[in-house]
């Protein structure tokens, strides 16, 4: 999300299903029972044990599969890591406690902090404590009001995430032939800065090819939102070329209500974010569900290498500067039937 400054990053849920629940709960299986983890790389010359370094790291409730797995991929990346004591807080999206949560491993005085931020805005403050104590921060994805308070940014290219969107079906559109193509969006939720950055990003792309989007709603992040969006969107939509969804698990919901209305075989649909059950759909190769663009928690498991480093004033291998850079975007890779095995560690 590169990103707003957002209380979750998947809104709440709707309080019932849209028509159709029984479907859509017969295709739900949770996202947050995966156990996949994608760690850094351990080899060259930063990969031999150096000087201990004790990170402290705090992150929202593992109430998504995104956010699990971001703590999950943090874990597994220190547990491979000799010289990194990893504390590790309970996740929280209570924003006075993750405050506190993070000026108590100030005041135990580790020597590098990893933040994703419930609120960056409400986080700030205590993020320029631990810069203003000599404690380097990694601000990980929701972004920080103030580059003050984080030594390293790093996170995800929502934008970018559009435009790649974009691209695949531009590809699929001029594979087929077809000049002009009804092209749908389903977002998720409006007044986020990430949706407003994956939806420019999709706009931008399009217009470059000479397409546009004949019909676009958001929704909530939610399964269920997706599919009472996604049943609004196919009853007024007659004919459909293609179709973005910005987030894979509110693409539950969007693919139940493709399936209800019978229209799986007409259309190239693209997902976002990068579940372990989108991969596996589009891996079946019998879906609508023909791509996913990578949103990746392993970003948490570069942070804490990143933190690794700083605290033991190292740099990046394979660059000629002597520091960790100052802000590292993750690219939004587009995970296909033909490279899906390659990422299926990566989903969430």
């Amino acid at each position: 999300m590169s990103t707003s400054h957002i209380p979750s990053r998947r809104g709440v849920l709707l309080g019932g299903l849209a028509a159709g629940a029984g479907l859509l709960a017969a295709a739900c299986t949770s996202n947050e029972s995966s156990s996949n983890t994608q760690v850094a790389g351990t080899t060259g010359a930063n990969a031999a044990a150096g000087k201990e370094v004790r990170i402290g790291f705090s992150a929202p409730a593992a109430d998504h599969g995104w956010t699990a797995a971001i703590t999950r991929n943090a874990r597994a990346q220190a547990g491979g890591l000799e010289d990194v004591k990893l504390d590790l807080t309970e996740g929280t999206n209570d924003v006075a406690r993750q405050i506190e949560q993070v000026q108590t491993l100030i005041n135990q005085k580790v020597d590098v902090l990893v933040i994703l931020p419930f609120d960056g805005n409400a986080l700030t403050a205590v993020a320029r404590n631990a810069m203003s104590a000599g404690i380097p921060v990694i601000n990980l994805d929701r972004v920080f009001a103030s580059a003050l308070a984080y030594r390293t940014w790093i996170g995800g290219d929502n934008y970018g995430m559009g435009i790649n969107a974009a691209n695949f079906l531009i590809a699929k559109m001029r594979e087929k032939n077809i000049a002009n193509p009804v092209i749908v969006e389903i977002a998720g939720i409006d007044n986020l800065q990430l949706t407003q950055e994956r939806s420019q990003g999709f706009k931008d792309a399009l217009a470059a090819a000479g397409f546009r989007i004949e019909a676009r709603q958001s929704t909530d992040f939610t399964a269920a939102g997706g599919q009472q969006v996604a049943s609004q969107m196919l009853q007024a939509v007659k004919k459909i070329d293609a179709m973005w969804n910005h987030d894979d698990d509110q693409g539950i919901g969007v693919l139940a209500a493709i399936r209800q209305a019978n229209r799986a075989g007409e259309f190239v649909m693209v997902g976002g974010g990068g579940s372990t059950q989108a991969m596996n759909e589009i891996k079946g190769g019998n879906s609508p569900l023909q791509a996913t663009v990578l949103y990746s928690p392993a970003m948490a498991s570069s942070a804490v290498t990143l933190a690794r480093l700083l605290g033991q004033r190292k740099a990046l291998g394979d660059l000629a500067e002597h520091d960790v850079p100052a802000k590292i975007t993750t690219f939004s890779a587009v995970v296909t039937k033909d490279n899906v095995d390659q990422y299926l560690a990566n989903g969430y």
